[in-house]
């Protein structure tokens, strides 16, 4: 039976880091503060916003909270991105996509400052994660893997992992952040031919390619730990991973669950980034 690498031990211990590098900066005046900026009322980002505020009050942040009207206009929506920009009390801004009008996210995305982008939305975070240097931060799901498999111990260097998903939220930027570790990385997606016998051959597997149990146990081997990223619904609403973890979970070292596994972790990172953001901008490390 594999290990089931829970998420909530990970965001704890975390948190508890976070709260005393928290209070370091509060020691010196400075007080570490998210900006939420919400267009409409998707019910995901509701979800979302509620536990990110709840785990940021856990790790001593304080939350500004900018909500805007589904239909507002272009210029609304920068208006309030430059306010951001200019207030040297807040350190972070998180801004939910997708948007309602695309043109308008994609120059928010690009007026954001870098040093304030806490979720890689802009140019200079996406460049800092695959040059490894500049402002902004890694995606908050992509540095919650790395974050699991650091709280238990697992070591990358010279390992291979195959990481299942291209996309700019986590197949690419996870795979940059591997690399950046040492390990031997390959990328994947769903039209990689041989793609079992590729994923066999993996010390670490992330699965991210959005399909509900797309990874079986032809996908496994004995001593593989498998991250798996995927947010799916199965036909009776249930939430479940891309891993069909009823075959894997038998025939592998280590597992994450969907739900509680890498979820659980995404919104401690996100306090995470917002608490450098403010330790940077002070210098205080």
């Amino acid at each position: 039976m594999a290990l089931i690498l829970k998420g909530a031990p990970a965001a704890a211990a975390l948190t508890e880091e976070l709260r005393a590098r928290a209070e370091k900066l509060k020691d010196v005046g400075v007080i570490p503060a998210l900006a939420i900026v919400r267009v409409g009322e998707r019910p995901d980002d509701l979800a979302y916003e509620r536990g990110a505020m709840k785990r940021c009050e856990k790790a001593g942040i304080e939350v500004k909270r900018f909500i805007l009207p589904a239909d507002c206009g272009k210029e609304q929506l920068l208006d309030v991105i430059r306010s951001i920009n200019a207030d040297q009390a807040l350190h972070g801004c998180l801004l939910f996509k997708p948007l309602p009008d695309r043109d308008a996210e994609a120059e928010a995305c690009a007026l954001l400052d870098p040093a304030k982008d806490v979720d890689c939305i802009t140019g200079g975070s996406v460049s800092a994660v695959f040059s490894g240097q500049g402002s902004g931060f890694p995606p908050c799901t992509a540095q919650a893997v790395m974050e699991i498999l650091k709280y238990y111990g697992y070591e990358l260097k010279g390992k291979k992992a195959v990481v299942i998903g291209r996309s700019m939220v986590i197949g690419k930027p996870v795979s940059m952040m591997l690399l950046a570790e040492d390990a031997t990385v390959t990328i994947c997606h769903s039209k990689t031919g041989g793609l079992a016998e590729i994923c066999r051959g993996a010390d670490y597997l992330i699965a991210a390619v959005g399909r509900a149990g797309m990874v079986t146990k032809e996908f496994t081997n004995p001593e593989q730990v498998i991250i798996d990223v995927g947010i799916n619904f199965d036909a009776d609403g249930n939430m479940c991973g891309d891993v069909l973890f009823s075959e894997a979970e038998p025939l592998v070292s280590a597992i994450t669950p969907v739900p509680g596994g890498v979820g659980t972790v995404t919104s401690t990172v996100l306090a995470k980034h917002v608490i450098e953001a403010a330790e940077k901008k002070y210098r205080i490390l």
